[in-house]
């Protein structure tokens, strides 16, 4: 691939605008919302002459679906539904970030939006409280998609001494991570942490823990931001779940899970009574757990780097080689939550937390 050239915006320049002062009345809502492949997102802004206090005072929008994989050209409008409100850590003061669903023409959900039939089961679920945690696992590359820091022709060491490395020739880009971070912080999303992965130039962070559809909203929220900060510094994020072929570890997104119950004194036995009903719906969970109904976690669940055949269930304490992991210490106290290790980097938490909760808690 030709080298592609070397483009730097002027950031001084830039802050003499931002700096401008505004009406204290107004603010610029920016409109996120996920696009047709289920796993990009899209966005756009729009200015509002009052501050929101919440997603539902603010007005449906729209946008042209035919250029986001999402309507044709003779039918094109789809319309932006906001709800959920951050507070906007790249214009800042009193601007939002929108998270909003995606409605057809004929006022269904697009095929992407998932979020409608997850508040439905999470609103059935409400009573048993059902918490989750999410640790996203992604890959940054330079432009040109090469993974960041690695060497142009060849590879770095074999995987060892990376994760939750220190040092320029263990991590790369730690800005982008920190900053994603305190970004995060700053918008009222729950994440809980971050570190370096096995894979030199894979990164990790925790959202959570987050009550039903809240898991959803912060996730995908959380992933707007992160490739916003990554943008600011000419770095690509990868959500792919197995970007480098070979004896590289895959990027997953482990989710935690627990009920009020499994919370509380002896809630080993509602932990084991989930498993139980996982692993009669483990062909059912795989093609909710990637984009493409598996053929993305099909490359990463090989049993090999720390993951489960994609084949086969299996549950066990401390073992990161099953499809289920119950922590040692949720062992040793009888209580606490348990880990489904099978979603993948690039998967629709929506998704992953509405089959979860039908599947162990709904009995569907």
């Amino acid at each position: 691939m030709a080298s592609l050239p070397k483009i730097a915006m002027n950031k001084t320049v830039y802050e003499r605008y931002m700096s401008l002062p505004l009406d204290q009345n107004l603010s610029q809502l920016t409109y996120v919302w996920i696009d047709g492949t289920g796993e990009y997102l899209r966005a756009k802004t729009r200015t509002h002459y009052s501050v929101p206090k919440t997603a539902e005072e603010l007005p449906i929008w729209n946008y042209d679906g035919s250029s986001t994989y999402q309507a044709e050209g003779s039918n094109s409008d789809v319309y932006l539904h906001p709800v959920a409100l951050y507070k906007d850590p790249f214009l800042q003061g009193n601007h939002k970030l929108v998270l909003c669903e995606t409605y057809k023409y004929n006022k269904k959900p697009t095929e992407t939006n998932h979020r409608a039939t997850c508040l439905d089961a999470m609103t059935k679920a409400k009573a048993t409280h059902p918490w989750f945690g999410m640790e996203q696992e992604y890959s940054l590359l330079d432009r040109d998609l090469h993974p960041f820091g690695w060497p142009k022709s060849g590879f770095p060491g074999p995987q060892g001494p990376y994760y939750c490395g220190v040092g320029a020739n263990k991590v790369f880009a730690r800005d982008v991570v920190e900053a994603h971070y305190k970004a995060c912080l700053f918008s009222g999303i729950r994440i809980c942490g971050t570190n370096a992965e096995v894979m030199p130039a894979q990164w990790e962070y925790q959202v959570g823990p987050s009550e039903g559809i809240d898991m959803g909203d912060e996730l995908w929220m959380s992933r707007y931001i992160l490739h916003r900060v990554a943008e600011d510094f000419g770095v690509v994020v990868s959500l792919d779940p197995k970007p480098i072929p070979g004896d590289w570890n895959g990027a997953g997104c482990h989710t935690n899970f627990s009920t009020e119950a499994m919370r509380g004194e002896n809630g080993i036995v509602e932990i084991e009574k989930a498993i139980d009903r996982l692993s009669r719906q483990h062909a059912r969970h795989i093609k909710a757990y990637d984009p493409k109904q598996g053929k993305d976690n099909e490359r990463r669940l090989t049993g090999h780097h720390e993951t489960s055949s994609i084949h086969d269930f299996s549950a066990g304490v401390a073992n990161r080689g099953c499809s289920i992991r119950i922590p040692r210490s949720v062992a040793e106290e009888r209580k606490g939550y348990l880990e489904d290790r099978r979603p993948s980097s690039n998967c629709d938490p929506y998704c992953v937390t509405e089959i979860i909760v039908r599947t162990t808690l709904l009995d569907e």
